[in-house]
């Protein structure tokens, strides 16, 4: 019995470790790629960028950024290539960590010009957009 107790803390620490190790190496990854930018600046340069929602649909026609695109990121590996290199990309999530995954496969792709919005959407304070139909 304590042998299995001791099992069960093994496997709950390993997890625990796992998690704050993947968190830990994305900030530490975002902060190194300097792509993370402020709601203010944001908002003041993004017509001159492709603006990327990287929740889900249903998240993306609830709210959204106006004149952003959704490209979910759990489909953005098949969808990033709807995206031009040659233009600034925004992107932005309710978690940094999921826009500087997608910043990293986007400048794997060539993409020199890739940010974040710093805070999570549902800080946001701009024009926003919705599709849903009443």
């Amino acid at each position: 019995m304590q042998i299995l107790n001791i099992v069960l803390y093994v496997i709950v620490i390993a997890i625990i470790l796992y998690f704050v190790g993947s968190w830990s190496y994305y900030a530490f990854i975002g902060r190194r790629m300097n792509g993370s930018i402020s709601q203010e600046n944001f908002e003041s340069t993004m017509r001159k960028a492709q603006i990327v929602d990287l929740r889900e649909k249903g998240q993306f026609d609830t709210k959204h950024i106006l004149g952003a695109r959704n490209l979910p990121y759990s489909q953005f590996k098949y969808v990033s290539g709807e995206l031009r290199p040659d233009l600034p990309v925004y992107l932005y999530d309710e978690r940094k960590n999921v826009c500087v995954r997608a910043a990293i496969k986007l400048q794997k792709q060539g993409f020199t010009d890739v940010k974040w919005l710093e805070d999570r959407f549902s800080n946001w304070e701009g024009k926003t957009k919705s599709n849903k139909k009443d």
